[in-house]
């Protein structure tokens, strides 16, 4: 990348969190019509500039390596324990394009858990779109998980088999999602999830006009514009899928079957559902599903599997912010997950945005943030 231009880029909004940077959006989309570079990777500048070196403190031993080829921060604590240890795999957000784990709020979210709960966390770098499409940050984090969950690994670390979760906000809450529905299916896996806990999760790809697309279309953070360019290129930069996705037309009729585990008006409450009409989704091209079979796949979109698939999943907490465009997707989650007997914790913050929970640091040092992240924690520490 011409240093010019990653001068520019990483000049943009520099005082305020990654994924949180007012304008940094916008910015993006100017450096991508120059042609300086890639609308994501221009994105992925801002992320780097908040990166910061794995530093162990008093609390907890911190470090980069890796598990099964993919690249890892390990945060391992140094308080005594009277027993083994508990476990978080974390996945971060950022679209499957942008983030890392040693970005300074996620060092921060996951050294935090690790201090307060005595855990164990696993942090993970799986690699990103543009260069890698899905699978592969799928299956990044599952080889990951599927490695740690090994009793030879679990017992190297402390850990306690039977006190392990996997954790992600937005993307990664997708991911682990995604993850404890393969665990399930997967005879290789011995060491069953204790809890999985997905924070404001992205998790259907079929209707990109759900009520909370609709009523946070211009909203910071997380516009329907951005979601849509996140989703489409998690599986290629054809700007036709995201066309059809902009419009809501990238379903082809035969998948016409898969909507049953996307329909608002059953799966919302009254209260989300509001003024808005459910109509009938006006399907796609036959050709794009054909040739991007990804946004159809359940390890990309888990509200798609079937009701006897969600039976014995692990305990879950899921988190959603009223003003979201993915509020929908983790309330859907919820009522499906509790109509097939999963235990459920759903916090609903009214008076919350997407990526909230990453304001807890200066300068965009929020309350709420606080309230949020702290409640996740309590949720882990009494379940996990």
């Amino acid at each position: 990348m011409p240093h010019q231009s990653r001068t520019l880029v990483g000049s943009f909004n520099r005082d305020l969190p990654c994924g949180q940077r007012a304008g940094g959006n916008r910015n993006a989309e100017v450096a991508d019509k120059l042609g300086l570079m890639h609308y994501m990777e221009a994105l992925m500048v801002i992320t780097t500039a908040e990166y910061i070196a794995p530093m162990s403190d008093e609390n907890v031993t911190v470090m980069d390596t890796e598990f099964s080829n993919v690249a890892v921060r390990l945060y391992l604590p140094r308080k005594a324990s009277e027993g083994l240890r508990r476990a978080v795999v974390y996945f971060h957000g950022g679209g499957w394009c942008l983030g890392q784990a040693g970005m300074k709020s996620y060092d921060h979210l996951t050294r935090w858990t690790s201090n307060k709960l005595n855990a164990v966390v696993v942090s993970v770098n799986y690699r990103l779109a543009p260069k890698y499409r899905f699978p592969v940050q799928f299956e990044d984090v599952y080889s990951v998980t599927k490695f740690f969950l090994q009793s030879s690994v679990l017992s190297q670390y402390g850990v306690d088999p039977g006190r392990v979760c996997v954790a992600g906000d937005s993307a990664g809450g997708n991911l682990a999602a995604a993850v404890a529905q393969q665990l399930l299916q997967d005879s290789e896996v011995e060491t069953k999830l204790k809890a999985q806990a997905l924070i404001y999760p992205a998790l259907q790809t079929l209707d990109l006009n759900l009520p909370s697309y609709q009523e946070n279309e211009n909203k910071p953070i997380l516009p329907r514009s951005l979601m849509v360019k996140f989703w489409s290129e998690y599986f290629t930069s054809d700007p036709s899928l995201r066309e059809a996705m902009a419009s809501n037309r990238h379903v082809p009729a035969e998948s016409s079957h898969l909507f049953q585990f996307v329909n608002w008006s059953r799966l919302l409450p009254e209260e989300l559902k509001k003024d808005h009409v459910y109509t009938s989704p006006a399907y796609g091209s036959s050709e794009l599903a054909q040739k991007y079979p990804g946004f159809l796949d359940p390890r990309a979109a888990p509200l798609l599997v079937s009701d006897a698939q969600l039976r014995g999943l692990p305990r879950t907490y899921i988190l959603t912010c009223e003003h979201d465009v993915l509020r929908d997707d983790g309330v859907m989650y919820a009522r499906r997950l509790r109509a097939a007997g999963v235990p459920v914790t759903h916090d609903h913050a009214k008076d919350a945005f997407h990526g909230m929970m990453m304001f807890v640091l200066g300068p965009t040092d929020l309350a709420v943030g606080h309230r949020l992240l702290n409640r996740y924690i309590e949720w882990l520490n009494e379940n996990l």
